[in-house]
């Protein structure tokens, strides 16, 4: 059969299964849905996208591409940043934006019920008129959606205090690699009951099932946080304030650093007038209630000041608080406009993560690549941007070559290759170097044992 044959009887198929709306084929549509925000990761035109609308309707997808030996590619909003749900030659998009339901919250078991397409800052927002909170927050939150954030295990802003995304995930329902529709995990808040299959499923990108619904676990709402500020002459001297407060005993409930040229980015595109006099800025915050919660602030103050800061306070303007955060979220789009972003994500120990941005800077003169600096800097996810001219192809190189050479330095300060954006097309590489050959092939076992006939996500993580 040729490619355009098997093109042709999986289209005709899908057609044939599912109601009239949900399949397309138009290839400026399929263009759209053929990569996400990975910079250079390489990406194929699929044969056909499907919109679906329950979970019933992607376990039609999967048969009918295991029928047809189709691979199959899950979707959320595209956000991602690793290639993860880029399409592969003769691949079936399965895109999931169209589930976004909140179907349940249980306000005494603290729990949501909510399909895939659901954003994550929606969620937030529905269980919060019930007094609950759902604390993952990737920067990506007004954006990405729950499914997505499953599939990379996400972190985000406050995750330095309250977890990521596996730790809130209580269970699921997903179609397997051999299309049968299964229900993974739990209600209660405890449970041992057989493998932690859940745990397994998060973090897999797409590659061990397809996630059409999750529980998701829930705190109560928090008190109001405080900020605190701090202005830095270079990324070292924050990096020493993150070891400082690390050395202090304190969990922020965020600690993020975000550099000049990412402030200046945010404020050419948005004119939110922000300033900083500094090279760099960390963002503290502590959300302790009461006496407790203003000792932690000032021990933090003293931490920034001890490490150098050539100003540091604790903020007592919630608005100007707010727009530096909201700066942080924005600073990846706003770099976009200034070219193409490769974005890093290696994660280090705390105390390692001065020197990390040692030579990350000594990485950029080395390669004379421009890099920018966000991270979340209190659990030492660091995600340089290295930022090239549009249509440079030896700025490009360049910059490659530097993308990798922060791997490296990462591993050899006993870090990882990726600490919430997945490994996706990207990091394959640096998984390689990070994990020892019999663990790459317990991986693959489990990969051929969920998905035996090697059609979800092919390509992807190992």
């Amino acid at each position: 059969m040729t490619a355009g044959t098997h093109a042709g009887a999986i289209a005709t198929a899908l057609a044939a299964a599912l109601p009239a709306d949900r399949l397309v084929t138009d290839p400026d549509v399929l263009a759209s849905y053929a990569h996400d925000d990975a910079e250079w990761a390489p990406y194929e035109l699929p044969v056909a996208l499907v919109r679906p609308r329950t979970a019933e309707e992607v376990q039609a997808v999967v048969r009918l591409c295991i029928e047809h030996r189709t691979p199959v590619v899950p979707r959320g909003a595209g956000t991602g940043l690793s290639g993860g749900a880029n399409a592969t030659a003769g691949s079936v998009v399965v895109s999931l934006e169209r589930m976004d339901a909140v179907l349940e919250v249980d306000e005494l078991e603290r729990f949501a019920v909510v399909q895939p397409g659901v954003v994550n800052d929606h969620l937030r927002a529905h269980v919060a008129r019930f007094g609950l909170w759902y604390p993952p927050d990737p920067a990506s939150a007004p954006w990405s959606t729950i499914g997505g954030n499953v599939a990379t295990n996400a972190g985000g802003v406050c995750c330095v205090k309250y977890g990521v995304t596996r730790d809130y995930v209580l269970g699921m329902q997903v179609v397997t690699g051999t299309g049968e529709l299964v229900r993974l995990g739990r209600r209660t808040a405890k449970g041992v009951a057989g493998f932690d299959l859940t745990g397994l499923m998060v973090g897999s990108e797409g590659t061990l099932g397809i996630v059409t619904e999750v529980t998701v676990r829930l705190r109560p709402l928090r008190e109001p946080e405080r900020t605190i500020a701090g202005y830095f002459d270079s990324v070292v001297d924050a990096g020493r304030a993150v070891t400082a407060v690390a050395a202090a005993g304190l969990t922020p409930s965020a600690l993020e650093l975000v550099d000049r040229q990412c402030l200046a980015a945010v404020d050419a595109w948005k004119n939110m007038g922000l300033s900083a006099d500094a090279e760099v800025v960390l963002l503290g915050r502590v959300d302790t209630p009461g006496a407790a919660g203003d000792a932690e602030a000032t021990a933090m103050l003293a931490a920034f000041e001890g490490a150098g800061a050539t100003f540091a306070a604790v903020s007592s303007d919630q608005a100007e608080a707010d727009a530096l955060f909201a700066a942080r979220r924005l600073a990846y789009p706003a770099l976009e406009r200034l070219g193409p972003v490769l974005t890093e994500d290696v994660c280090v120990p705390k105390g390692a993560v001065p020197e990390m941005l040692a030579r990350i800077e000594a990485i950029a003169v080395r390669h004379d690549t421009r890099i920018a600096n966000i991270a979340h800097a209190g659990d030492g996810n660091l995600h340089p941007l290295l930022i090239t001219p549009l249509g440079n192809e030896a700025a490009r190189a360049r910059a490659q070559r530097a993308f990798e050479e922060i791997i490296s330095e990462a591993l050899a300060l006993g870090g990882t290759v990726t600490g919430e954006h997945g490994v996706g097309l990207l990091k394959r590489g640096g998984l390689r170097a990070e994990l020892e050959p019999a663990v790459l092939e317990m991986h693959r076992a489990v990969k051929a044992a969920l998905d035996p006939h090697g059609i979800l996500n092919p390509g992807k993580v190992i």
